[in-house]
């Protein structure tokens, strides 16, 4: 398993050597567009709306649009200089009880592996972490962007968590939230008792991604056939306007411009 980070986790006066590895993987399928008729492969090119012209990637900058729909441009070197400095720590500002963290503010997770230096350390935190139930809330810059992480105990390994920011949190704003509900007894003891029967222990091994399965088995039936690159004329002839009918040639959809304006 290879590292995508390393550093060491900071507090007080210890510091712990870490390397930093990815504890998920996305296995979502992906596709490519592909022209229906001959299975080639779609390229976007990038034109702007104001010149009419494709502009190339080297000359493609960054906007942000403002309230008024203003597109203010600025520069990679503006945007390094703004970033915290890239040190190789992940400072742990305070512990709090595991329980009173939320999951939703979890977003990606990552295994802490010590170095071999640091596997007392390590290990001394982790049981202090399990024994007293407490996570470290600490910061810590990922990929150039500083993040808010969590320090958990998960089995034999510290686990990392970054964290979405507090003003990330979207507000449930339901009517019936405001509405009070009168819940008959019998009827909760019914569903009370319903939950009861349906209850197991958590396997996540026994789940299954069955749709990924099934597009895989589909991929797997085409491959080495004609159906590879299926010729889209021959399942789906494209309808053909009555004789009669006048065509109309396509008009352009016009063009969005909008005015950037150089950050200053």
């Amino acid at each position: 398993m290879r590292a995508m980070w390393k550093g060491a986790i900071s507090f007080g006066l210890v510091s712990i050597a870490v390397r930093v590895h990815a504890a998920t993987e996305e296995r979502t399928i992906r596709f490519r567009q592909v022209h229906r008729d001959d299975g080639g492969r779609i390229s976007i090119r990038r034109f702007c709306d104001d010149c009419d012209r494709e502009v190339a990637y080297e000359d493609v900058a960054k906007g942000y649009e403002v309230d008024d729909g203003q597109l203010v441009v600025v520069s990679d070197e503006e945007l390094t200089a703004l970033r915290p400095p890239m040190l190789r720590t992940i400072e742990v500002g305070r512990f709090v009880r595991t329980d009173e963290i939320d999951p939703i503010l979890y977003d990606r997770t990552y295994f802490l592996e010590p170095d071999d230096v640091a596997v007392l350390p390590y290990t001394l935190l982790r049981d202090a972490l399990r024994d007293s139930r407490r996570t470290a809330l600490a910061r810590v810059a990922l990929r150039q962007v500083e993040r808010l992480a969590a320090i958990r105990v998960r089995g034999d390994m510290l686990m990392l968590h970054t964290m979405i920011w507090p003003d990330e949190l979207r507000v449930p704003e339901f009517p019936f939230l405001s509405a009070p509900v009168a819940v008959p007894a019998p009827e909760l003891a019914r569903t009370t008792s319903l939950v009861d029967a349906m209850t197991e222990r958590f396997d996540p091994g026994g789940q299954r991604d069955d749709y990924r399965a099934a597009v895989l088995e589909l991929v797997a039936a085409k491959v080495g056939g004609d159906a590879a690159k299926p010729p889209g004329a021959a399942d789906a002839p494209p309808a053909q306007p009555p004789p009669t009918a006048e065509v109309q040639p396509a008009q352009p959809a016009p063009s969005r411009r909008r005015r950037a304006t150089k950050a200053a």
